[in-house]
């Protein structure tokens, strides 16, 4: 087998799948017999590895969704924080809005917003299959972003057979936060 990203990319995703319990390292990592390259080869293929994102949310929008009883889809749109106030040296962080416990308690915290979009199981359940994520940029329109972002995955939904002619329409909530 030529050493070569890709194939070290791929033994680094067989451990992980084979791994005998929750993979807590990657030096743990190295160690599981289909991951047959030195602790090296596992950082190499971290360093050096792709994701095909169109690819992924393809394969994505395939896999079985959560549905009510009706059979409809039912999205959820929201925008998150990834709060990292000790990451000083990351790239991209913004001020994100953080509500406190009282009135006027409101803080900036340094971080990401992201906007996800997942199917929500029906029922009292916390339980939600995420079909997408976009991190939002210093100059993005949160509204417009996310708008874009829910005509997206209907598509991909659509094309995947999630929902054709006939169905019940499928029904998105969104978060409308206050600042």
């Amino acid at each position: 087998m030529p050493d070569c990203p890709a194939d070290e990319l791929s033994e680094l995703a067989d451990a992980v799948l084979c791994a005998d319990g929750p993979v807590r390292s990657l030096a743990g990592l190295s160690l599981a017999p289909e991951h047959r390259r030195g602790h090296g080869g596992l950082y190499d293929a971290v360093n050096h590895g792709r994701i095909d994102l169109r690819r992924l949310r393809r394969a994505v929008a395939g896999l079985p969704l959560p549905r009510a009883a009706d059979g409809r889809l039912m999205l959820a749109a929201d925008v998150s924080n990834w709060l990292r106030p000790g990451a000083a040296t990351s790239p991209d962080r913004l001020f994100c809005h953080v509500c406190g416990r009282g009135k006027g308690q409101a803080q900036m915290i340094p971080g990401w917003p992201y906007s996800v979009i997942a199917a929500l199981e029906p029922g009292r359940t916390s339980w939600t299959a995420v079909l997408d994520a976009v991190r939002l940029g210093p100059d993005d329109d949160e509204t417009e972003v996310t708008a874009a972002q829910v005509r997206e995955v209907i598509t991909r939904l659509i094309e995947a057979g999630q929902w054709k002619q006939g169905d019940p329409a499928i029904l998105v909530i969104f978060d409308a936060a206050t600042t």
